[in-house]
């Protein structure tokens, strides 16, 4: 069997973040203002409560635009999943949790299949740079999230 090299699974962990899980939980579900701390979201906008549309491009000179539309929200439990069309399909899920001695952290799980022609075709070849873009990204996403939280608590 072949390995569908097109697909990809990530696993990604945010700590330290200077804010209770009910304020992290608050700012992830609010996709439109994702472009006021993470760097790699060009654009969003909301459609409605439910779903939005994002323009992402990390360190790759590659852009994508994905709709995402939430599946599942549980705020008492910190889980908050989406579905993801469009350039890249998929979905992602995060569950945020309080840290010992104050704080939060956020897990991620992705599911993500490129979808473009383009990235079809190198995502053999290219799948290790793929992977480390996705890693630049979401440390990136970290450490905006990080910075806007400590920013509303100055407010």
């Amino acid at each position: 069997m072949t390995k569908p090299w097109h697909r990809f699974t990530f696993r990604t962990v945010w700590r330290g973040l200077p804010a209770p899980p009910c304020r992290v939980y608050a700012e992830l579900e609010q996709v439109g203002n994702y472009p006021s701390w993470w760097p790699q979201i060009r654009e969003a906008s909301a459609r409605d409560h439910e779903s939005g549309t994002v323009r992402l491009r990390s360190v790759l000179p590659l852009e994508h635009r994905v709709t995402l539309r939430a599946e599942w929200r549980d705020p008492a439990a910190g889980e908050l999943g989406v579905v993801m069309a469009g350039d890249l399909r998929g979905w992602v899920r995060c569950v945020v949790i309080a840290e010992p001695g104050g704080g939060s952290r956020v897990d991620f799980e992705q599911y993500t299949e490129v979808a473009t022609p383009f990235l079809r075709f190198v995502a053999l070849p290219g799948r290790p740079l793929l992977r480390a873009n996705h890693t630049l990204m979401m440390r990136a996403g970290h450490r905006g999230l990080t910075a806007w939280l400590r920013s509303l608590e100055e407010d």
